[in-house]
């Protein structure tokens, strides 16, 4: 995780800690790249929290841990998990223009549920990231992922999968909320397994590439071999 370890929204399933008060460390970059290079990882999944006091949104230093990485590791796949970057364009190409190998921002759950559970967020504007990831740079498969548990229906769930489909996103995770404290939203309900297992296999026939789905899974669950696995079926679809 780059860009600091406070983050400048609330979420409320979230319990990394608020209000940064520094700027980002121009040599974090190159300390990622060494530490991948160190652990000799061929997969590298880099986030973030969310930089809403930046003006690119920490979209400069994403691109330059990419480079790094790249330097250091030229055969290392790189997956970025990215925040909404409050619609910049400028700042979600200078991300894409880097050349990540996924491009993912988790939708997180149902439009209906975002006042309560996103507030400093928006549904269609991390549709409309997605959508402009396929429509910039078509070849990078985005990927997003949606916790279940907090109170969404079923049709609310395939909802925001057609929207999901509708915005070209090629990859999808599902995992259950757990509640990281007292604090914070509590579990609706828990899915169990089994559910889980036919929620992949609607959200499979529904046109993604790749799905991960269970109880324990996250947006870096498995992501190299769903990856993998991923672009084997788009690969195959474009030819």
């Amino acid at each position: 995780m780059i860009l600091g370890e406070k983050c400048t929204r609330n979420c409320r399933f979230c319990a990394v800690g608020h209000h940064p008060e520094a700027l980002p460390d121009p040599e974090e970059p190159d300390r990622v790249a060494e530490a991948v290079a160190l652990l000799g990882l061929r997969y590298a999944v880099v986030t973030s929290v969310t930089r809403d006091d930046l003006s690119d949104g920490g979209a400069g230093l994403f691109a330059e841990t990419i480079t790094a990485i790249r330097r250091r590791r030229p055969k290392t796949l790189v997956e970025v998990l990215i925040p909404d970057l409050q619609g910049n364009l400028q700042a979600l190409l200078a991300i894409l223009e880097a050349g990540p190998n996924v491009l993912n921002h988790n939708i997180e759950t149902v439009a209906r549920l975002y006042p309560e559970v996103r507030p400093q967020a928006e549904y269609g504007r991390s549709l409309d990231l997605l959508r402009r990831v396929k429509e910039s740079h078509p070849h990078i498969p985005t990927k997003s992922g949606i916790m279940l548990g907090l109170g969404e229906t079923s049709l609310e769930i395939e909802g925001t999968w057609f929207d999901l489909r509708d915005a070209g996103c090629d990859i999808l995770t599902m995992g259950q909320y757990l509640q990281p404290s007292a604090e914070h939203l509590p579990v609706q309900r828990f899915l169990p397994p089994e559910e889980f297992e036919g929620l992949a296999e609607k959200a499979l026939a529904m046109g993604f590439a790749g799905v991960a789905a269970g109880p324990f899974v996250r947006s870096s669950y498995q992501a190299e071999s769903l990856y993998r696995k991923a672009l084997r079926m788009i690969e195959a679809i474009r030819a």
